[in-house]
């Protein structure tokens, strides 16, 4: 199957606040692109499901004194079967950034 990423991918693994159907949960990123992100997660999300999540980018990653926080809404991609836990591809609409 062919490569249609745009983006390159960075293999980061940070902690995130999921909230998809008001449900709240926490995942980590698997890896973090320009346009998205694969998340590792207990439970399934729909494709095409909306999704809000936060992701802590620590200093040191984003070159400032203090963590900076992640706000950000997309729609799942693509989910699949990774051990105990589930991949979830989902695509980022729109994103803020929330200093601390």
């Amino acid at each position: 199957m062919p490569e249609n990423r745009q983006a390159t991918r960075f293999p980061l693994h940070l902690p995130v606040a999921v909230k998809a159907k008001n449900q709240r949960q926490r995942a980590e990123t698997e890896d973090i692109s320009s346009g998205g992100v694969l998340l590792s997660i207990d439970s399934d999300v729909k494709v095409g499901s909306s999704i809000a999540f936060t992701i802590r980018m620590p200093a040191d990653v984003v070159g400032s004194d203090k963590d900076v926080l992640v706000n950000c809404t997309g729609r799942v991609v693509r989910t699949s079967k990774r051990k105990d836990r589930r991949a979830v591809g989902v695509v980022i609409d729109e994103y803020d950034f929330e200093r601390r």
